[in-house]
């Protein structure tokens, strides 16, 4: 037998046990999409079915993503008249499909089934009595790129390790030692418009003066650096944000992201880019406190003023990334933790408060008859003093009202997402593990079964006694968020918009200008489509 004999001998032997490797593969994925692409979802549909759940059908591989991108497009083509019905634009989705399956029904966001959740007491067992039973829902990739993996995404024992950690800065009484720094920040916008206002009165674009303004108090409060800092972050993250929208219009392939594409180099760019930046802002302050401590200055340093010093986020986890001693590995906190934490407040810090901002400009601009109760009542309590004390912004009733009437007609997050962890109960339903739950905001917030027929209506007097008793159902109002996962920042986002806009109604009158069209979009949060221009007026 010579060589060549032998080695197709070999081969003969080999080739049917390849082929055979082949088919099997072939089969086992083939086998797996069918279950994934086909059987599956029939079998989720039964399941609710049977429960009395109903739904839009379910298309092959794309679910209901082709339909729900063609009623978003539509909504959004073109501005709405001056009402504050806002569900039909923002959530068309929701609003066409409850007309014809109700408030509870099964969607399919590509192969991914969630069930629409819009009852209070439902919403309450998720966020609160059986919160246990479920987790956060987990980003897209490129949402969680701006959100950061911090405390806005961690979970279990390191998620409640790193809330209790943070939770200090944000209790109110810290909070309000940060108002003088706050009050110079929009004491200095305030006088450029003053300077603009030479004939008297000056149409201002507000929505990029909120953002700038909030970007200057969120760096120099909550980081403790300057404007310029931040400035850099900031503008990267606006460019993650097109790019994070864009995706909600795309049905979500596993692994895409990975791919060396000219979209996801320019992501992965600007990604090590705020990555270098925040690492530049924490070295900078890392050393500062570290020669401070050495000097024995880090206690109880006391402000130019002789006023009590605030504690800021940066310092805190900066502190806590020293302290050995008491973390345990598992749970300290290392300088990827820190960066994480800063892209989240970074995000979600300025675009909470800069949102609530422009749409309390634009409601008391269409509410001038609110504008006026709150300019007097601003008058009487903070008098001529330009920057309002902590107890003026405390005493400020008729502006709270405002703004949480503000936050339940235009809430900055206008939906939220939940997944089982296990089978459970939710009001009579049966719930598997790993179905998904959308939690529409909104339209709970619009819902006049819960807030009366004047629900699509701006009337801060329904909390006057109070946000627990505004609603039929105290769980009803949820802007930021309910249970343990409540946004952490709220407060300082409150504090911040009631003082700001105290200061402007202490200088200005304003109105919304002939330009301004009314059109609520979502990209990423609530915000103004074409743009929020006022015209303020000297007093």
């Amino acid at each position: 037998m010579d060589h060549e004999e032998g080695k197709r001998m070999i081969m003969k032997g080999i080739w049917p046990i390849w082929v055979n490797v082949v088919i099997l593969v072939a089969i086992t994925v083939a086998a797996k999409l069918v279950v994934q692409l086909w059987w599956r979802p029939r079998k989720v549909t039964k399941h609710f079915s049977e429960q009395g759940i109903k739904g839009p059908p379910y298309n092959f591989f794309i679910g209901n993503m082709k339909e729900l991108v063609e009623l978003m497009l539509k909504a959004s083509s073109q501005p709405m008249t001056f009402s504050h019905n806002i569900l039909p634009r923002v959530l068309p989705f929701y609003h066409h499909w409850k007309k014809i399956y109700g408030a509870t029904y099964l969607i399919w966001f590509g192969q991914t089934p969630r069930l629409t959740i819009a009852d209070p007491g439902q919403i309450r067992e998720i966020f609160s009595t059986k919160s246990e039973f479920y987790e956060k829902y987990e980003s897209h990739p490129l949402v969680k790129k701006l959100e950061g993996n911090g405390l806005i995404s961690l979970k279990g024992d390191i998620w409640s390790h790193r809330r209790k950690t943070i939770t200090p800065i944000f209790h109110l009484e810290n909070l309000k030692l940060m108002i003088p720094i706050m009050g110079k920040s929009v004491a200095h916008m305030l006088d450029k418009w003053s300077l603009m206002c030479k004939s008297g009165k000056v149409e201002l674009e507000v929505s990029e003066w909120f953002q700038n303004l909030t970007e200057e108090v969120i760096t120099r409060t909550i980081f403790g650096g300057s404007y310029d800092d931040g400035k850099k972050i900031y503008q990267l993250q606006a460019k993650q944000i097109v790019f994070a929208a864009e995706s909600f219009q795309k049905v979500f392939i596993p692994g895409y992201r990975f791919l060396p594409t000219k979209r996801n180099r320019t992501t992965w760019k600007l990604d090590r880019e705020i990555e270098a930046s925040l690492m530049k802002l924490i070295s900078q302050r890392k050393k500062s406190l570290l020669e401070n401590r050495e000097r024995g200055l880090l206690e109880e340093v006391e402000e130019e003023e002789g006023e009590e010093c605030y504690r800021d986020l940066l310092e805190v986890l900066i502190e806590a990334s020293i302290n050995t001693k008491k973390d345990s590995r598992k749970m300290k906190i290392s300088e990827y933790d820190i960066v994480e934490e800063c892209k989240s407040f970074f995000f979600a810090g300025k675009h909470t408060t800069s949102n609530l901002l422009i749409w309390t400009s634009i409601l008391l601009a269409m509410h001038p008859q609110w504008q006026q109760l709150a300019r007097e009542e601003v008058m009487r309590v903070c008098g001529a003093r330009d920057i309002p004390t902590k107890d003026d912004v405390s005493n400020l009733k008729t502006l709270t009202m405002i703004i949480y009437e503000v936050l339940r007609l235009y809430p900055p997050v206008v939906a939220t997402i939940r997944r089982a962890k296990k089978e459970v109960d939710l009001g009579g339903l049966n719930i598997r593990e790993g179905t998904e739950l959308l939690v529409p905001i909104l339209a709970v917030h619009h819902d006049p079964t819960i807030w009366g027929p004047d629900a699509s209506e701006f009337n801060p007097t329904r909390f006057a006694q109070g946000v627990s008793r505004a609603a039929k159902h105290p769980t009803a109002y949820m802007p930021f968020g309910l249970g343990g996962r409540q946004c952490i920042g709220q407060n300082l986002a409150l504090l911040q918009a009631k003082l700001a806009i105290a200061m402007i109604l202490q200088k200005f009158t304003f109105e919304l200008s002939p330009n301004y069209k009314h059109a609520p979009t979502v990209l990423m949060l609530l915000y103004p489509q074409f743009g929020a221009p006022v015209i303020f007026r000297s007093l």
